[in-house]
C-alpha cells in the first residue's frame, strides 16, 4: 500500500489527446485546483486494444499519477473507462490506497440522458473498443431500463482529428457515413452521445449532417459538473486537493508533437514533459 499524500493535484488520464477536451471543461468550471494531465500517446490509440491491455496500461497510468501525489484521478478516456475503471476501483484501489479515488466519464454522461431524451432512443458514437464493451448500453439499462441504446463504431474519426483533417472532405464522408448508419439502425433516435473525447473537435461536421431535432451530448461540461458535485459531496477528498490553478502536462511520446496537437484541443499553448 502506498504512503498517503495528504495534498496533491487532480490527475487526468487519457490514451492520447482526447482527454484534453475533458480537462478543458473541468478547468473552465474548477480553475482553482492544480492538475496533472497524462497522455499515453506512445501507445495510443486504445480503441482497438483488448480489455487486458487497456486495463494494464490504464493501471500503469493511475499508479504514475498516484506516485506524483494525485489523490483523485479522472479517466478522461471512454475506452479506459469502459475496459479498466471497474477493475481498478474494485480490485486494485483497496490494495494501492483505499483513500484515493478513480472516476470515469461514462457514468456521468449516462446520468444526464434522462433529462435530455424525450423518446428514450439513444445513439452512441464511440471507438470500436467502447462499442464492443457495451458499457454505454449496460449503464443506460441500469438507470433507464425502458431506453433503447444503439451504438455506432467510428474508427476513422480519431485519425481524422489527429491528422488535422477534420475540416477536409474525408471528414465529410466519414461523418455522414456513420450518422447514416446509426439512424438506419434506429430511425427513432432523439439523442446521440459523443462517446469519445476527440469527437467535439468535429462537432461542426456532426451538426451539419445530423437531423436538427436530434440532441448531441458532449462530455466535457457534463464531466466537469459531475466532478464539482462529487467534490461537494465528498469534502474529505476536496480538502486534499491543492489550489494553485496550475497544470502539468505529461506525454509518453514526443513533447513537441504533443504540444502542437494539444493546442488544437486546449485553444492555448501547452508545454509538456516526456514521461
Amino acid at each position: 500500500m502506498q504512503t498517503l499524500d495528504l495534498n496533491g493535484p487532480i490527475g487526468v488520464f487519457d490514451s492520447g489527446y482526447g482527454g484534453l477536451t475533458i480537462l478543458r471543461g473541468i478547468r473552465r468550471l474548477l480553475p482553482q485546483y492544480d492538475y496533472i494531465y497524462l497522455g499515453d500517446n506512445a501507445r495510443a490509440p486504445y480503441g482497438n486494444r483488448s480489455f487486458d491491455i487497456v486495463y494494464r496500461f490504464t493501471l500503469e497510468a493511475v499508479n504514475e499519477l498516484f506516485a506524483r501525489g494525485c489523490p483523485l484521478v479522472i479517466l478522461a478516456c471512454n475506452t479506459a473507462s469502459a475496459k479498466a475503471l471497474r477493475s481498478i476501483q474494485q480490485r486494485d484501489l483497496p490494495e494501492i490506497d483505499p483513500t484515493r479515488r478513480v472516476l470515469g466519464v461514462i457514468r456521468p454522461t449516462v446520468e444526464v440522458l434522462g433529462k435530455l431524451s424525450s423518446g428514450g432512443h439513444i445513439g452512441v458514437f464511440a471507438t470500436p473498443g467502447t462499442i464492443a464493451s457495451e458499457s454505454y448500453n449496460i449503464e443506460i439499462a441500469k438507470l433507464y431500463p425502458h431506453f433503447t441504446t444503439t451504438g455506432q463504431a467510428c474508427p476513422m474519426w480519431v485519425p481524422l482529428v489527429e491528422n488535422e483533417e477534420a475540416a477536409g472532405p474525408g471528414a465529410d464522408y466519414f461523418v455522414q457515413k456513420y450518422i447514416t448508419s446509426l439512424l438506419q439502425a434506429d430511425p427513432q433516435i432523439d439523442t446521440v452521445v459523443l462517446g469519445c473525447t476527440h469527437y467535439p473537435l468535429i462537432l461542426d461536421k456532426i451538426r451539419q449532417y445530423m437531423p436538427p431535432h436530434i440532441g448531441i451530448v458532449e462530455q466535457g461540461n457534463i464531466v466537469a459538473s459531475s466532478l464539482a458535485d462529487y467534490l461537494q459531496r465528498h469534502p474529505e477528498m476536496e480538502s486534499r486537493l491543492t489550489r494553485g490553478g496550475a497544470v502539468e502536462y505529461l506525454t509518453t511520446e514526443n513533447p513537441e508533437k504533443f504540444n502542437h496537437l494539444a493546442r488544437m484541443f486546449m485553444n492555448c499553448d501547452v508545454s509538456a514533459s516526456r514521461l
